[in-house]
């Protein structure tokens, strides 16, 4: 599976949503590329297509029809209530994880990134796929011809030396922006279609821009193509762009009409906050709050200046590396050196850490390998690690954002987990 978004489950119950409600739309895709276009399709699973469910059945009176799916390695082995395969957002969703997966597979071989033995059966498997989304969207009605000319020009965009930044994200923009559309044609709301246009368009220029800056350090090492580095574009660019467009899009989402509007906040606005925040981070760009309520970050004082950590009041008190306990002021404040990374760490009296647990034998941990890593059980549910001992959750379950360093503006929804101020996906105008 590949794909940009990534909703948290720990924010599900902030929008009232069962968490399980993403491999609903997940595993449905997974079903309807192998029910539509055999067993190897389903590799061509893209996370990012599930949107395009998401916002069919988002636009419909009606959730779309569902079907009981047998037990599977990456659910746990448990059975499981999917989307049906033939619902028309699944089958948009399918088409689209082809054509992008064909796409993806041609970019790794003009990159030279593939061996000289595989390109041969690469190859034909990428026109396997373009042509399957070809005839599954002939009955959709979506005209895929643009964006297989669009993607086809990306090639000859990378190689002119006169092409802008606009230039070489505009074929993945239009890619977005006219599958983002289509749902509301399979939805029968016409109306909706320029806002989702729109809305899809900025998302086509994050999803570029995003894997431009991930890859940055990596392709400059390798000496392969990046939109950044070809135009001498900079991180913070970059990465003002993506927090640009996650505004507009929102927007342009503002003025759709829709019948659920918390599930498009939880799948898609809420992880594409946290996907600008962290790309702020790789572009080594820090923010701080200057509204006092990310009590971590900076308190703003009367005259509006913003206090350095260590002397922020807070009732949260480090009592050993990353844990805070209450009571009261900041270490500072209590007398207490605050610990640095890299300095021994003299647990407070009463504070041991507790004894870490006793990982299992060569043979408990070979049971474990054999049944829950090489099945695939641990990738979708709570498993035990083989070495430490250790309870993991399963991959649905895991965030990488800090749901604790969130700002809590009144103005907008800035709130909770992965709705963290980013200086551009707020729109409150305040200086998160």
């Amino acid at each position: 599976m590949f794909g940009l978004l990534r909703p948290c489950a720990h924010s599900a119950a902030r929008h009232g949503i069962d968490p399980s409600a993403w491999h609903t739309h997940l595993c449905g895709l997974c079903l309807g590329l192998r029910d539509g276009h055999g067993q190897l399709a389903r590799a061509a699973t893209n996370t990012d297509a599930i949107v395009l469910e998401i916002l069919t059945e988002a636009q419909q009176s009606t959730p779309a029809a569902r079907t009981a799916a047998g037990p599977c390695a990456l659910r746990g082995m448990r059975r499981a209530s999917v989307v049906a395969a033939d619902a028309p957002g699944v089958r948009l969703a399918a088409t689209a994880s082809l054509l992008l997966a064909a796409a993806k597979i041609r970019d790794h071989m003009d990159d030279g990134e593939t061996a000289r033995l595989t390109r041969r059966p690469l190859n034909r498997v990428s026109n396997c796929w373009q042509a399957r989304a070809r005839s599954s969207a002939a009955p959709l009605g979506l005209d895929i011809e643009p964006l297989i000319t669009a993607i086809e020009s990306q090639l000859r965009l990378e190689n002119s030396p006169e092409s802008t930044l606009d230039d070489l994200t505009a074929p993945t923009q239009l890619c977005a922006a006219e599958l983002f559309a289509h749902t509301a044609i399979l939805a029968d709301r016409p109306e909706n279609t320029d806002a989702l246009r729109e809305a899809g368009w900025h998302f086509g220029r994050i999803a570029h821009l995003a894997d431009a800056l991930e890859d940055l350090d990596a392709d400059r090492a390798q000496g392969h193509f990046n939109p950044l580095i070809a135009t001498g574009t900079t991180p913070e660019r970059a990465h003002s762009l993506v927090a640009e467009s996650n505004s507009l899009l929102r927007a342009a989402l503002a003025r759709v009409a829709l019948d659920r509007i918390a599930t498009i906040r939880w799948s898609l606005l809420d992880p594409l906050r946290g996907v600008v925040r962290e790309l702020g981070r790789t572009a080594g760009i820090a923010h701080t709050c200057a509204t006092g309520a990310c009590r971590t970050r900076g308190a703003t004082t009367a005259a509006g200046a913003t206090d350095p950590p260590s002397s922020v009041v807070t009732d949260l008190v480090e009592t050993r590396p990353g844990m805070f306990e209450g009571g009261g002021r900041s270490p500072a404040a209590h007398g207490q050196q605050p610990w640095q990374p890299g300095a021994p760490f003299t647990p407070q009296p009463g504070l041991e850490p507790p004894e870490p647990p006793q990982g299992p034998n060569l043979l408990q941990g070979l049971g474990i390998l054999c049944t829950q890593y090489c099945t695939g059980y641990a990738c979708c549910a709570t498993h035990t690690r083989p070495c430490s001992g250790q309870r993991k959750d399963a991959w649905i379950n895991r965030c990488d954002c800090d749901c604790s360093d969130c700002c809590d503006c009144d103005c907008c929804d800035c709130d909770g987990c992965g709705g963290c101020c980013d200086c551009g996906g707020c729109d409150c105008g305040c200086d998160c």
